[in-house]
């Protein structure tokens, strides 16, 4: 359907920015209707367009692990509904055996219809990260699950809108019921903000639609959709650009690296790039087998952290968009982490093993030194199934904790963001404190945690927490093991660290009448993994990686000297 002329260079930069503005709008709209910390204040969440065929047309600047996978989305939605679909209509979805990346990740897509012949002529999606729902933990993020039922309500494809009329009764099956009914979770713990979040998703759908086709109004379908196909062909071009670039530069066309999950999990890589086609296959052939545990990584998280690497490697201003993979061919092996059975836990792939994909394409690329490669998330709340096996009403908290960024060839890691394919942010701390029974004590850049070198490395956080009620609190973080390398010879950072500052209590066993120690707080190391019920005034020490160092440090003498 591509136009054969050449495109207009300024009608390309208009389209281009004109496709993004909708998403950005969508977004604003998203943020603005939202209730929950998560998705209000934290930004976890994305909006993007999608041509009729499903592929990825333009986004705002969102969470790059929701953006590259959203498209699985779409096209699993349209073959169960090709002929089914009618105005009015919005699918809810978030089964990583549907495109989804991990359960709390739910994505709502919405057709967008011709005003003239009634046919769907884009569709707009947005993804949300929903605090909790359901599963066996506060939060729904549970460091110790070991299956997908044990993580929350999964929903292949629902109809949440069907003709203009929202399913409440439908919502309330999938969201409280079905998850309840395996052994040890729970259904959703506050299905009225998630409800209220979804409404916010509808919404800001629904904004994208009548943008869109007030675009077509003012330009023609035929004009849209020629420049539509005409920015996925020039983000192709670029990537093709790229690769040839990269195999100069290395003088050889077979690139590949190897990074390991703290558990000793490998994660291969072996790229072949064809100059003359500008093409590259990248192998993931040699990762280690599906894990037991949740740190497996659904075959479209993959995808997102690829798409994402060719997009960062660029130098030139486009938006992310399908056809960064065309050149790009991905292989990826069966039974293994990056492609798991259906009933594996993903939630921890989503978030850890993206960030190990994203370290070992950018090794194989030699493009820059391991950023801190975790997202450390923390979740805590309360209710769920008692003792008893009935259901108390509750709550759940979820946040991703900023790290060091990585040095490259000519610059300085960051310290204190978030790196690679998340883009969030922290709760502030006034409404942190407000809206839950916590006290924050410290949250500042954690010193020398970079890895030195002729560029450094940023630094990772500190962020201590009190807790004023009793609450089960989870910890799911990487780099606690194994730390994020330098290159070019420059240093590692250092590891993170999981601390439990724990008060000595006698119904605990570790309050012992005139013991010397009995005042004195437990320091416990929780390790990268973990789930604890912390009483009233314990606290936890999160000490995040930083990113690793680039070329050789020079001692400061010898440079004072050379100077």
């Amino acid at each position: 359907m591509a136009k054969k002329s050449a495109p207009d260079p300024i009608l390309l930069t208009l389209f281009a920015n004109r496709f993004m503005s909708v998403a950005e709008a969508m977004g604003r709209s998203l943020q603005q209707t939202s209730i929950s910390t998560n998705i209000k204040e934290r930004l976890d969440f994305s909006c993007a367009l999608f041509a009729p065929d499903g592929d990825l047309v333009a986004n705002a600047p969102f969470i790059p692990i929701h953006l590259g996978s959203m498209s699985f989305a779409v096209k699993y939605q349209m073959r169960l509904h090709e002929k089914d679909l009618k105005e009015g209509d919005v699918l809810m979805t978030n089964s990583p055996h549907a495109g989804g990346s991990h359960l709390p990740d739910i994505t709502l897509i919405t057709p967008v219809f011709d005003t003239e012949t009634k046919e769907i002529i884009f569709f707009t999606a947005s993804r949300g990260h929903h605090a909790d729902i359901g599963g066996i933990l506060p939060g729904s993020m549970p460091p110790t699950s070991v299956n997908i039922f044990e993580e929350g309500a999964e929903i292949i494809s629902f109809k949440i809108v069907n003709a203009g009329m929202f399913d409440r009764e439908g919502l309330h099956e999938y969201m409280v019921e079905k998850p309840a009914r395996y052994p040890g979770s729970s259904g959703c713990r506050n299905i009225k903000e998630v409800e209220s979040d979804l409404k916010a998703q509808v919404a800001a759908n629904h904004k994208g639609v009548q943008l869109l086709q007030a675009m077509v109004k003012e330009y023609g379908l035929q004009t849209v959709q020629d420049y539509m196909y005409h920015i996925r062909t020039n983000a192709e071009s670029s990537v093709r650009n790229l690769l040839r670039e990269v195999a100069k530069r290395a003088c050889s066309n077979v690139l590949s690296a190897v990074d390991y999950l703290d558990d000793g999990t490998p994660i291969r890589l072996r790229v072949e790039i064809d100059e003359k086609e500008g093409a590259a296959v990248l192998d993931f052939e040699g990762t280690g087998y599906e894990v037991r545990g949740n740190l497996n990584s659904p075959v479209s998280v993959v995808h997102s952290a690829v798409i994402y690497c060719m997009r960062a490697m660029l130098d030139v201003d486009i938006p992310l968009n399908a056809g960064c993979l065309v050149p790009l061919t991905v292989r990826i092996p069966e039974r293994s982490l990056l492609s798991p059975s259906r009933t594996a836990a993903v939630c921890g792939g989503n978030v850890l093993t993206s960030q190990r994909i994203v370290d070992v394409v950018l090794k194989a690329f030699h493009a820059c030194a391991a950023s801190q490669g975790c997202t450390n998330n923390l979740t805590f709340g309360i209710g769920g199934k008692d003792k008893d096996g009935v259901a108390v009403a509750g709550w759940g908290y979820y946040e991703t904790i900023a790290g060091g960024s990585g040095a490259g060839p000519g610059w300085h890691g960051t310290s204190g963001v978030h790196t690679h394919i998340t883009n969030t942010r922290i709760g502030d701390v006034e409404i942190l404190e407000r809206r839950y029974p916590v006290l924050l004590h410290q949250f500042g850049l954690r010193p020398d945690s970079g890895g030195k070198g002729k560029w450094h490395g940023g630094d990772g956080v500190i962020r201590e927490i009190e807790f004023t009620h009793g609450l089960q609190v989870s910890i799911l973080s990487e780099r606690r093991t194994r730390a994020p390398y330098g290159m070019e010879r420059g240093e590692p950072a250092m590891m993170g660290r999981n601390t439990w500052i724990k008060r000595r209590r006698r119904e605990d066993g570790d309050l012992i009448d005139d013991f010397p120690e009995n005042k004195e707080h437990r320091f416990i190391n929780v390790g990268g993994k973990a789930t604890v019920f912390m009483g009233k005034g314990d606290r936890l020490l999160i000490e995040t990686p930083g990113g690793g160092g680039w070329g050789l440090a020079i001692d400061p003498t010898v440079r004072d000297a050379q100077s």
